[in-house]
């Protein structure tokens, strides 16, 4: 089997952390990738921990467990690292990607120890400027094209062009924040 990259969302009830896993799973099996997305969530409700999940590979995938070992973890509030162990079976060639105006060199001291690179980038403010709300999935999707080089950032802003055009498209302004948001936060993510 090619190999199988696995992806943790963490996020808020209310963030789109759901939301963002099925955007960029659909965008992968729009490049022809076997991919699965899911959320785990019980009863949570609004600002409630939530975690999802992406699993992308060239070969079907059969696996049908929780992803234990990520090679990427998004992290779409930083106030969770605080309280939920974000580095949990990161892989040390992985990488992990955090919603913070700090930078990276300053979020690594505040997450437990790994190997794996860390990124950092403002999507909560890149989600009111161009969304007009503090909902920072589909920046922070943007974000992860960019460190994961998974998916080519074209390809990504079509799909989800698309997608949010069948659900929206009453509302053009939602469909080109969203966009614009996806295209500052691949431009704007930072590693140390």
């Amino acid at each position: 089997m090619s190999e199988l990259t696995e992806i943790r969302w963490h996020g808020r009830g209310g963030q789109g952390a759901k939301t963002v896993a099925l955007l960029f799973a659909e965008a992968a099996l729009a490049t022809g990738k076997q991919v699965q997305a899911f959320p785990e969530y019980g009863p949570e409700r609004m600002g409630a921990p939530v975690f999802s999940f992406d699993r992308i590979s060239d070969e079907p995938i059969t696996l049908h467990c929780h992803v234990q070992s990520p090679k990427y973890v998004v992290v779409l509030d930083p106030t969770l690292i605080e309280t939920v162990n974000v580095t949990e079976g990161l892989k040390d060639d992985g990488a992990i990607i955090i919603n913070s105006p700090l930078p990276a060199s300053e979020m690594r001291k505040k997450i437990n120890p790994t190997k794996a690179q860390v990124f950092t980038v403002n999507a909560s403010e890149i989600a009111i400027q161009t969304i007009g709300r503090n909902i920072p999935n589909t920046p922070m999707m943007g974000a992860l094209v960019k460190v994961s080089k998974l998916l080519k950032i074209e390809g990504v802003l079509e799909d989800t062009k698309h997608k949010l055009e069948k659900k929206f498209r009453n509302k053009p302004e939602i469909i080109d924040g969203n966009l614009k948001s996806i295209q500052r936060a691949y431009d704007e993510v930072k590693g140390e």
